[in-house]
């Protein structure tokens, strides 16, 4: 080992222990200094891809885990010998013998399981692995994070597709792991060194773009932030204020949302107000005052205030936002926060870490695991545990108060879905703020929210589009994977009815196309593929539905439309889809859409309209 990384480590260690040293006992410093040294000597002759010796690692991922986690003991011990057991010779046992039962358990947790083969793949099985530990206890994700956050730190040694898969394993799973662990700095970090990774180019088009603003808005924005400090120093408030710079991924990602460019995208930076309270009863009534005293010298942007301490996200975030218009006429985004509040939304669920917080913590993010895990299978387990942990969350009210929290994007159904699946199920409208709208509208904070139903509704297919939370869509999926299904497919163009005559052909998939006899695909495939043909029995079934469109001509006269609309609706019991209407010259045209269950339905339906007085003609139309 040279002398250069010799002196690097003893510098990073004696750094490490000095600060242990002010939080720890001599008894814990004595056991965390062993397991340095156990550390020290199982890496000593493995080196990282860099070329430096790998001990400097496990002490950067032990430094993460002191310092920033702000964790104690037994994970800053686990820290240092998380890849012991993964790349060594020593064992689990030997950890326990040493260090303990909880020591071992959290290396243990923290170990790749090496396999001859996977159940899915080693990345989504070493994902499984570590969300299984949160049964247990929530340190082990915390270390795992630590160790990922500190590779992404050294990721520039690798090889461009090894920053590919690990950045992409970052931002699938270890950043929306922070981000539910509400460990906001962590996941703003990992996202960065993400997007920088996996699109280098463009990354640094951003920090230079965002640098260049930064700079020529500075003496501006400082003047603000004066203007404010003056304001709340007069008033006699002990506050302190900061101008934070989002960062260039996060400014991508609206980019992106908004389809925008960087010039007319907002929200680049905003400021912190941090006041000094010891008393956590009193921060809203502190957080208030301080609102009121700079709305006395500041517009307020109408509909900007964001009360986050009294209905915190759903990692535990709380502040309170509100937008004030600048001396320059621009809105400018202001965060007042205790010192608390921006402690916890740097630490997230480690920063209360007693016995009742983490078991709230931990009850919380079971139940999302159980809600994901329930009838989820492979990657779709996956997917669901990243969108549940990695969506902006809104709340939403139930008219009786009771506050919903859903992802930010989330519609009335998605809504309807976490009120109850029977709910959702049978959902028919929504009153938003009290307006009559649609159950695909999509909802923002502090919508007070009214689903309405009926006994004999069912879920649309087109549902899935208009659904965001995994438990709407797993519920919807469920739904619609259990219905009867046709054994056969209908040809688009024709549209078969049970009652037509009709031709199958078996194409090289295997599957069975339906189609009228009389249909020139039909004509076409005979000609070509004639060993294709098989003969079919279409029969009617109760179960089964078939769009059909019809065109109805006719002189327009009083009431014929309520005719045509009672003739369908309460004599031939049919649900109709759509109507659209024209009248030209006195002659109503007239195009519906309704489900039958064959050919002679249809037929029947269509007599019945041709009755009608004044009805001309009444035509199916293929376009269903």
């Amino acid at each position: 080992m040279n002398e250069i990384y010799t002196r690097q480590i003893n510098s990073s260690v004696q750094s490490l222990f000095d600060y242990i040293s002010q939080h720890a006992t001599d008894e814990e410093v004595a056991r965390m200094r062993s397991a340095y040294d156990l550390a020290y000597e199982a890496h000593s002759n493995q080196r990282r891809k860099s070329g430096e010796p790998f001990i400097m690692h496990p002490i950067a991922v032990a430094t993460i885990v002191a310092t920033e986690l702000e964790l104690g003991d037994n994970p800053i011990i686990s820290a240092f010998l998380h890849d012991v057991v993964e790349d060594t010779d020593y064992t689990v046992e030997d950890i326990r013998e040493r260090f303990g039962d909880d020591v071992a358990f959290l290396v243990d947790t923290v170990t790749k399981r090496k396999k001859d083969s996977y159940q899915h793949s080693k990345q989504v099985d070493n994902y499984r692995q570590i969300l299984e530990s949160v049964h247990y206890d929530i340190r082990a994700l915390l270390i795992k994070l630590a160790d990922r956050l500190h590779n992404m730190r050294t990721l520039d040694s690798m090889r461009a597709d090894k920053q590919m898969k690990i950045a992409g394993e970052t931002d699938y799973f270890y950043a929306p792991l922070a981000n539910r662990l509400g460990l906001y700095h962590i996941k703003t970090e990992l996202e960065n060194l993400s997007f920088r990774y996996r699109c280098p180019r463009e990354f640094a088009v951003m920090e230079r773009l965002l640098s260049e603003e930064r700079d020529a808005d500075k003496a501006r924005i400082n003047r603000f932030v004066a203007h404010i400090s003056d304001i709340l120093a007069k008033a006699g408030i002990d506050a302190r204020t900061e101008v934070r710079y989002r960062m260039p991924y996060s400014v991508w990602r609206k980019m992106q949302a908004k389809g925008s460019d960087l010039k007319h995208i907002d929200g680049k930076h905003y400021v912190r107000i941090i006041y000094v309270n010891d008393d956590i009863q009193r921060e809203k009534a502190m957080s208030l005052n301080i609102y009121s005293v700079l709305t006395d010298h500041f517009k307020e942007k109408p509909g900007s205030v964001a009360n986050y301490i009294d209905a915190p996200k759903e990692n535990g975030y709380q502040s309170f936002h509100v937008k004030l218009l600048s001396e320059q006429g621009i809105w400018e985004e202001i965060h007042i926060s205790s010192e608390r509040m921006v402690r916890n939304s740097r630490l997230g669920c480690a920063a209360e870490f007693t016995d009742d917080n983490v078991k709230a913590w931990l009850e919380k993010f079971k139940a999302v695991l159980q809600d994901v895990a329930d009838n989820s299978h492979d990657m779709e387990f996956m997917d669901g545990v990243t969108s549940s942990f990695y969506n902006d969350d809104i709340m939403v009210f139930t008219p009786k108060g009771r506050g919903v929290i859903l992802p930010k994007g989330a519609t009335a159904l998605d809504f309807a879905f976490e009120i109850h699946s029977k709910v959702g199920e049978k959902a028919v409208y929504a009153r938003i703020n009290g307006k009559l709208s649609s159950l695909r509208t999509v909802l923002h904070r502090g919508d007070c929210v009214e689903i309405g139903t009926a006994d004999d509704a069912l879920p649309e297919q087109e549902w899935m589009e208009h659904v965001s939370t995994y438990r709407a869509k797993r519920y919807l999926r469920g739904y619609f994977a259990n219905l009867p299904r046709l054994e056969y497919e209908r040809c688009e163009h024709c549209h078969p009815l049970p009652g037509d005559e009709v031709v199958g052909f078996r194409g090289h998939d295997g599957e069975i196309t339906l189609h009228k006899r009389d249909c020139p695909t039909a004509i076409r495939l005979a000609s070509q593929h004639g060993d294709s043909i098989i003969s079919v029995n279409f029969e009617e079934k109760a179960e089964f539905l078939y769009p059909v469109r019809i065109r109805i001509t006719g002189i327009d006269r009083y009431h014929l439309m309520s005719d045509l609309i009672d003739c369908i609706t309460d004599k031939l019991h049919l649900s109709m889809n759509s109507l659209a209407t024209e009248n030209i010259d006195r002659i109503a045209i007239c195009t519906i859409d309704f489900s039958v269950h064959s050919l002679l339905e249809l037929q029947s339906a269509m007599e019945s309209i041709a009755n009608i007085d004044g009805i001309d003609e009444v035509k199916r139309i293929m376009s269903k």
